[in-house]
């Protein structure tokens, strides 16, 4: 069944711009080269955050962060080893999936350090590559509370998130 859904979606499409007289190629190409576009400008911005993920791992301001934050997270209900993730994964998606990967094999899969970290993971954001790419396509220049509530928003579903999966 799921193999159809594209192909259905396209043909919709087609027929819709076929009753409304519109040239779906044209749109099309249009589209393409806005993203194209796009991708030119937001390229230095993405060449910036990684460099910048790299250095907040290179230079131990990460696992500080981490070892200040540790006692907090732990009355929170978060445990210490997901420390060092929490603290990456606003930063880097990539970098959380390794994080995430080395705690299955330290904890094994079925743990509840590694059923915590999975919902994190899922219910959480790299806030920074998000809004990078976002704020940059609609060129949107003043953020306000955008970070600020995106990174409470974060850690509030990481707290929920080890709560459920220390009861369930």
């Amino acid at each position: 069944m799921a193999s159809y859904i594209i192909p259905v979606f396209i043909l919709i499409l087609c027929v819709f711009c076929l009753i409304k007289n519109i040239n779906a190629y044209s749109c099309f190409a249009n589209g393409a080269s806005e993203a194209v576009n796009l991708a030119i400008k937001t390229f230095p911005l993405l060449v910036a955050i990684f460099c910048a993920i790299e250095l907040f791992k290179i230079s131990g301001l990460s696992s500080t962060i981490s070892s200040v934050l540790a006692p907090v997270f732990s009355f929170l209900g978060i445990p210490r080893e997901l420390t060092d993730f929490l603290v990456l994964r606003p930063f880097s998606g990539t970098g959380s999936l390794a994080m995430i990967s080395e705690i299955y094999q330290t904890y094994g899969p079925d743990s509840y350090i590694a059923r915590s970290a999975s919902v994190i993971m899922s219910c959480t954001e790299t806030v920074f590559y998000i809004v990078a790419i976002y704020f940059t396509g609609t060129k949107v220049k003043k953020l306000g509370y955008t970070i600020p509530v995106a990174l409470l928003s974060c850690f509030i579903g990481s707290i929920i998130a080890c709560l459920l999966c220390r009861v369930i």
